[in-house]
């Protein structure tokens, strides 16, 4: 019996200073914060590994999505690459593209509101992402136009989104365009914003050919970073934009 009594003495003691195990939260959260808490933070950083990667894949993997390939790929190659042709000191300096415009004009919606409503349907199917109808800003009488009348439809795609559109423009889109040759490389704005028009709506494969009422055209604007046209054009030829050789 008194052998007993010491030992678990000698246990009351032990938990009061902090050894064995901890069975009381705030015991337990103190001894945390003074024992290991800190080294293990640290552990953790250290395997952490490439920043802005980790981030983009998080990012994803909270919305229960894949990383754009394509993002993947300006943060682990085009970045690099573009630093060593221009020279840039710091990652930051690098152009990116910014946000990508599709935007579909549709005159003869003054006549036919139900363009509107399938034009939505294929911008949705087209980008992934609802579009926005745009109306006129002013009356014009020649035309039969009204002010805040439907004209058209647009979206404008950013960050993963923004990555799944240009991919699937410049790796199936383009490619079904009939003797395709190429895109223009002068079609650039001068300060590194490139924009190209689309003839069929029908080169992207989720627009169902036998649902369509009518052909229409868009253009889409790669708005970037760049400082230059010669910044942009490199940035976009490394995400493989088939600019025209002559």
């Amino acid at each position: 019996m008194a052998d007993d009594k010491k030992k678990q003495e000698d246990k009351q003691k032990k938990h009061a200073h902090g050894e064995g195990p901890v069975t009381d939260a705030k015991a337990h959260a103190e001894a945390k914060k003074a024992g290991g808490g800190g080294g293990k933070k640290k552990g953790a950083r250290d395997q952490k590994g490439p920043k802005t990667i980790q981030a983009a894949e998080g990012k994803a993997a909270s919305r229960g999505e894949h990383p754009a390939r394509l993002g993947i790929a300006y943060k682990e190659q085009i970045i690099p690459a573009l630093m060593k042709d221009f020279g840039y000191k710091n990652p930051m300096q690098v152009p990116k593209v910014e946000k990508v415009v599709v935007n579909m004009g549709l005159g003869e919606a003054i006549t036919n509101n139900k363009l509107i409503e399938q034009a939505e349907e294929q911008m949705m199917a087209i980008t992934g992402q609802k579009a926005v109808v745009t109306r006129s800003r002013k009356s014009i009488a020649n035309f039969k136009l009204r002010e805040n009348q439907p004209i058209g439809v647009m979206a404008t795609l950013r960050k993963d989104r923004m990555y799944e559109f240009l991919d699937r423009l410049l790796n199936t889109a383009l490619p079904r365009v009939r003797d395709f040759k190429g895109v223009s490389v002068k079609s650039f704005d001068g300060r590194g914003n490139y924009t190209l028009g689309i003839k069929e709506q029908i080169i992207f494969p989720e627009i169902n050919y036998d649902r369509i009422e009518k052909i229409k055209g868009m253009n889409i604007t790669i708005v970037t970073t760049a400082r230059s046209d010669e910044e942009g054009r490199a940035l976009l030829r490394y995400f493989g934009m088939p600019f025209r050789t002559a």
